[in-house]
């Protein structure tokens, strides 16, 4: 699954999604992780009440499960939420290799309902009638 990181300094979640300059997105895997892909900003991004500057932050995750962020504004939550993608705040800035490893590890365990949601981004969910008759 791709995993989005808010980072200024690429080792850290240390950024404010709308102000963040950087977005790190990993592939993460239970025994894997790599860096695939790095969206840089520029311009003012500081809060200014700009959707604007929401967009191109959006076109860059939508492809993710999870995006870190040290805040994210109300707004801009509900923006993220709506592409399917779950935001997760870290309080104080922590080392984007912990966070792969804490959820590497939950990855080999039975993750939690909202992780199980995140995993199936991008799949297509399929019902099977004949199962569901059977158990009816």
């Amino acid at each position: 699954m791709k995993v989005a990181f808010a980072t200024e300094n690429m080792l850290e979640v240390d950024a404010h999604f709308g102000w963040a300059r950087k977005i790190a997105i990993y592939e993460v895997q239970p025994e894997v992780s790599r860096l695939v892909g790095l969206a840089e900003f520029a311009g003012d991004l500081a809060e200014d009440g700009s959707e604007d500057k929401l967009l191109p932050k959006l076109e860059a995750i939508k492809d993710c499960a999870i995006v870190y962020v040290a805040a994210i504004g109300g707004s801009a939550a509900a923006k993220v939420v709506n592409l399917r993608v779950h935001p997760v705040k870290v309080p104080t800035p922590q080392p984007i290799a912990e966070i792969i490893e804490r959820l590497q590890e939950v990855l080999k365990g039975t993750p939690p309902p909202w992780l199980r949601k995140a995993l199936l981004k991008g799949q297509e969910r399929s019902f099977d009638f004949a199962e569901e008759e059977n158990h009816a």
